[in-house]
C-alpha cells in the first residue's frame, strides 16, 4: 500500500510539472493606478508603500508552481546562494517564459555578481513582457552603468524615473551624479 501511493504521488508530481505555465495574472490597470500614486506621493515614505504594492504584484507568479520557486529562487537569492539561485530563476523561466519577473529576477543575481552583460539580456526581456516594471528598467540602468554605456544608462533612468520619481536610484541622476542629464551648451 505505501508503495501504491508513493507511486501515485510520484505520478501526479509529473503530471503537474508536465502542465504548462497559464499566462501570468493582469495586474495592468492596478499598476497604473500604482504608479499614479506614487507620481503623485508627497514624500519618500509613501512612495516606498506604494513600490512595496507594485512589488506584490511583480511577484504574484501565474500559479503555486511558478510562485514556490520564485520564492525559493528569492529565498536563496537574499541568503546570497547566487548559484542555487540561478538554478532556480532558470527552472522559472523554463516553466514560465512569458513571465516578466524570472528574468528580473534572474538579472537581479546576474547584477549582484556584476554579470552586467547577462543581466542586461534578461531586463531586455523583462521589459519586452512588462513595458512599465520600473524595477527591470532602473535595473536596466544600473546594468548600462556597470558596462559603461552611460547614454543609454542615462535613458533608461529618465524612462525608469517617469514612472517612479522617488526610486532610490535617482540620485544617480541629481546633480552631480554620474547620470545626471548633460547640460545645455550655451
Amino acid at each position: 500500500m505505501k508503495r501504491l501511493l508513493h507511486s501515485c504521488a510520484i505520478v501526479l508530481a509529473t503530471q503537474a510539472a508536465a502542465e504548462p505555465c497559464p499566462p501570468a495574472p493582469d495586474h495592468s490597470a492596478a499598476l497604473s493606478d500604482l504608479m499614479r500614486q506614487v507620481q503623485a506621493a508627497p514624500n519618500d515614505m509613501a512612495a516606498r508603500a506604494i513600490s512595496n504594492q507594485m512589488w506584490a504584484y511583480w511577484a504574484d507568479a501565474p500559479n503555486d508552481q511558478a510562485q514556490a520557486i520564485l520564492d525559493r529562487g528569492m529565498t536563496q537569492r537574499a541568503g546570497y546562494d547566487f548559484a542555487g539561485a540561478i538554478t532556480e530563476f532558470n527552472r522559472l523561466i523554463d516553466y514560465c517564459p512569458n513571465y516578466a519577473e524570472g528574468y528580473n529576477q534572474r538579472a537581479f543575481v546576474n547584477y549582484l555578481r556584476q554579470d552586467f552583460a547577462a543581466a542586461l539580456v534578461d531586463l531586455d526581456r523583462a521589459i519586452a513582457l512588462s513595458p512599465d516594471h520600473v524595477a527591470a528598467l532602473s535595473g536596466r540602468a544600473l546594468a548600462l552603468f556597470g558596462l559603461g554605456r552611460m547614454d543609454e544608462a542615462r535613458d533608461a533612468l529618465a524612462r525608469a524615473l517617469e514612472l517612479n520619481p522617488w526610486l532610490p536610484e535617482r540620485g544617480l541622476a541629481a546633480p552631480g551624479g554620474p547620470l545626471e542629464p548633460p547640460g545645455e551648451d550655451i
